[in-house]
């Protein structure tokens, strides 16, 4: 077995003596890398984030960016990674460096205040330049912008942007890409503007050529250090032998659930088993009857790749936590832990999904509606992996989700709502209904369900089936919501749907 080792800003490094637990950032601050910054240590500020070469979607690699506060750094081994102090370009013997567009744009707008976050939004805000749909899609104006690293983008990007909508610049860049950083100076209004006004990158530029070759390939993994161990087989059959032999281990992907454990209250685990980078978890298909979606595959990847295919994910998507989230997080994972208010099951409860679980023995298909149990609880076995999230087909063409929360964006829910309804003419022929945070577990509404099938969708049905939301779960008092606050607005969010289509049909 190779000894660990990751490349940062093109020169590698071995990842030994850190203990198996430790994070990215830490590992990175000890080697004297400290533009990645400790803000929460829960992947809610982004001031450590990083750019990490993933598979791309449309170019064999992409530039990601990434919680450094979460992921192990054991679990880049063989990987690629890029930090705020790698973006510049060095000069001659004695001369300064060349500023990366990104870093010139936010210099010369006053993007930068007391500094603190500025690596890590300059690290997001990278991944977002380098974003080959965003170059596709980019303004005729942009391209004479930062490209070359002048600052003389357009003057007016801000404005110019409002005139398209408040989130995306006419140079492409999509405001989400940063929706998981936080500047403590309330310094935003500058940062849009040097984020609207960056250009595309250069012929010439050495990482925009990187995304033209493949990323590093995974790697197995064995790195073991006081008797803890992170391990990573190149194989789902290796990996469910693995956790046939150790039923204990803690199973991980994106690492942005686990990685809390770490940090804030300070788990530690005998062994952890990487599961991320997993062929067989990583597929995503369209079949004649369902849309196979790979365990493994980041909540980023699935939305770019179906890209607005299932529109109940799609509007999903913008209000799971933050980019930065995203492009670790996985379904598997968001289901594997079993949370009464992760985001991801009431959609896909409406959806009528089912997870797909496999062990070293075979595996076994159980619908999602099925396969919570309790808090935290659930059908999977000891030894048990999630390989897939199967939806079927075809999908129902009434839907959304309605997720309420104290923020807008990077938020934990107090309730989320999904709905998938058949209606046709004028009659509601099939009604799922999901629900989060009201109740021990994700689940349907099936008294709404029944409430609404058969009868015609009109006023008179929706108000009388929110009247019956109303006094679906057991919705309790915490510091987010009370428990009469969660009724109301399950109710409430029957009537905005109604509303909202209502008003479709009408325009």
């Amino acid at each position: 077995m190779v000894a660990a080792r990751i490349t940062v800003n093109g020169k590698e490094a071995p990842i030994s003596p850190a203990a198996p637990h430790t994070t990215t950032l830490d590992f990175l601050r000890e080697r004297g890398l400290t533009g990645s910054k400790e803000g929460c240590a829960e992947g809610e500020c982004g001031a450590c984030s990083v750019l990490v070469a993933r598979p791309g979607v449309n170019k064999p690699t992409d530039w990601v960016a990434v919680n450094a506060c979460l992921v192990p750094v054991a679990a880049l081994d063989g990987q690629e990674i890029i930090t705020s102090e790698g973006l510049a370009t060095a000069g001659e013997p004695g001369m300064p460096a060349t500023l990366h567009p990104v870093q010139e744009e936010m210099a010369v707008r006053g993007g930068s205040q007391c500094g603190y976050c500025t690596p890590g939004f300059i690290c997001s805000m990278a991944a977002e330049y380098y974003r080959p749909d965003r170059c596709a899609h980019a303004g005729p104006d942009s391209a004479s912008g930062s490209a070359s690293g002048s600052g003389s983008g357009s003057a007016s990007a801000s404005a110019s942007a409002d005139s398209i909508d408040h989130e995306h610049g006419p140079n492409g860049f999509d405001l989400h890409a940063l929706s998981g950083n936080l500047c403590r100076c309330t310094g935003y209004r500058p940062i849009r503007d040097a984020a609207f006004a960056i250009g595309t990158p250069t012929d010439e530029d050495p990482l925009a050529q990187r995304r033209e070759q493949s990323p590093p390939a995974p790697v197995a993994t064995e790195y073991t250090q006081d008797d803890s161990a992170f391990l990573r087989k190149n194989t789902l059959a290796e990996t469910l032998e693995l956790l046939r032999e150790r039923p204990d281990a803690v199973v991980v992907a994106g690492s942005t659930d686990w990685g809390v454990e770490v940090n804030i209250r300070s788990r530690r685990a005998d062994c952890v088993v990487a599961v991320d980078r997993l062929p067989e978890l990583r597929e995503l298909r369209v079949e004649s009857d369902h849309i196979e979606l790979g365990a493994a595959l980041t909540l980023t990847e699935i939305e770019r790749r179906l890209d607005g295919d299932v529109p109940l994910l799609a509007e999903l998507f913008p209000q799971f936590a933050s980019r930065l989230i995203r492009n670790g997080a996985t379904l598997g994972g968001n289901l594997g832990t079993g949370s009464p208010i992760g985001d991801s099951p009431p959609v896909l409860l409406a959806l009528e999904a089912s997870v797909v679980l496999a062990d070293a023995d075979g595996e076994r298909e159980v619908p999602l509606a099925d396969y919570f149990t309790g808090y935290r609880q659930s059908v999977r076995r000891p030894g048990e992996l999630i390989r897939s999230v199967r939806i079927p087909l075809p999908l129902s063409p009434v839907s959304a989700f309605h997720k309420i929360a104290k923020r807008r964006f990077d938020d934990i829910s107090s309730v989320a709502v999904a709905f998938a309804l058949d209606v046709e003419d004028g009659i509601v022929r099939k009604a799922r209904i999901g629900l989060g945070g009201v109740a021990a577990t994700p689940v349907r509404a099936l008294a709404t369900e029944a409430a609404l099938e058969g009868k015609p969708w009109a006023t008179e049905t929706v108000e009388a089936a929110a009247r019956v939301l109303r006094g679906e779960g057991t919705p309790m008092d915490d510091h987010r919501a009370s428990s009469l606050y969660r009724s109301a607005m399950l109710g409430q969010s029957l009537l905005k749907l109604y509303a909202q289509t209502t008003e479709a049909v009408s325009s």
